[in-house]
């Protein structure tokens, strides 16, 4: 049997299809275009979700290593309750390809997961590529990270208990975070929570079972590295943690939960990096989600399939 689409993800997708049309897709490099037309449809996904009415924000600065303020949303449960003592707390790195999204374009995705968890979450407005390339999205990242650890005691927050989380670049950023972690000795993380991750720049060879279901494709990865690293990939320095597969070991990693879908270009290098997690010792629980292209929960939030990626998610924040 071949790979195929899941129906209630299909049925969910075709709107999304009906929309694009037969518009020709830009060609590689051209992020410009991939930024417009990415954050058109988040939106448009945004707009469709419920409201939250039981979260609210906050805003802080987090100071960059370079002296650049970026804007962070503190995210809490409205009826929590600071007495009962410090709660866990999640860092959550939005996704983009890493040229494209804002914490603003999240802003639903984030209130839903805090409001159905009711754990506080902190969001960072990091830096995109190509205006601001490797490693400023890490390492703007790692401050959110920092700031998090660092004003736990204010926040009400338990700093042994913190995750960091995140999708596509956002899951790549959040596998970086926790390498940068590791290295630097702290903060330590409780967990990493990464979705369908981009996590390997060398990831560019077509596989033809699944051309035909890519939300993002082969052309659209090659624009999105390219753009963060440059022509010439191999000699970045710190190249691991904006490409976490280079890591020539991840051993000490923060316990980690993968998922991704089977039509998913990402699928075989998160399934790799579920292997190198367990053969280095660290805690790993992966999900492969059979007919899920990426992305496959957000085109279609209702679709069981969906339902049982998120629950997944939710499950292991609960339990910080």
């Amino acid at each position: 049997m071949s790979l195929s689409l899941d129906p209630q993800v299909a049925e969910g997708l075709a709107p999304i299809l009906a929309l694009v049309g037969d518009a020709k897709p830009p060609p590689v490099g051209d992020w410009k275009a991939r930024r417009a037309n990415g954050e058109a449809l988040l939106g448009h996904l945004a707009s469709l979700r419920p409201p939250v009415t039981d979260v609210e924000v906050a805003v802080h600065p987090v100071t960059a290593i370079d002296g650049v303020e970026l804007e962070a949303r503190w995210y809490v449960p409205s009826d929590r309750d600071t007495a009962a003592g410090p709660t866990s707390a999640v860092l959550y790195l939005h996704g983009g390809g890493m040229i494209l999204g804002s914490i603003e374009l999240y802003d639903a995705i984030v209130r839903s997961y805090v409001s159905a968890t009711r754990v506080p979450m902190l969001a960072v407005e990091y830096r995109l590529a190509p205006e601001y390339p490797h490693p400023t999205p890490v390492e703007d990242c790692y401050q959110g990270l920092a700031w998090l650890a660092g004003h736990a005691g204010e926040l009400g927050v338990d700093p042994a208990r913190i995750a960091v989380m995140g999708d596509s670049a956002g899951g790549g950023l959040a596998a970086g975070v926790a390498l940068i972690a590791r290295d630097r000795g702290g903060p330590v993380l409780a967990q990493q929570i990464l979705i369908y991750p981009m996590l390997d720049d060398r990831s560019i060879t077509v596989d033809p079972q699944i051309a035909p279901y890519l939300t993002w494709t082969y052309d659209d990865n090659i624009t999105g590295w390219d753009a963060l690293l440059g022509a010439s990939h191999d000699g970045v320095e710190g190249l691991e943690y904006a490409a976490p597969a280079r890591a020539a070991s991840l051993a000490g990693h923060a316990p980690a939960i993968i998922d991704v879908g089977d039509l998913d270009l990402l699928r075989d290098e998160d399934v790799a990096y579920a292997r190198r997690l367990a053969a280095d010792g660290v805690p790993c629980e992966l999900h492969v989600y059979p007919g899920g292209p990426h992305g496959f929960e957000g085109f279609a939030p209702l679709a069981e399939l969906s339902q049982r990626a998120v629950e997944a998610r939710l499950r292991i924040v609960r339990a910080l």
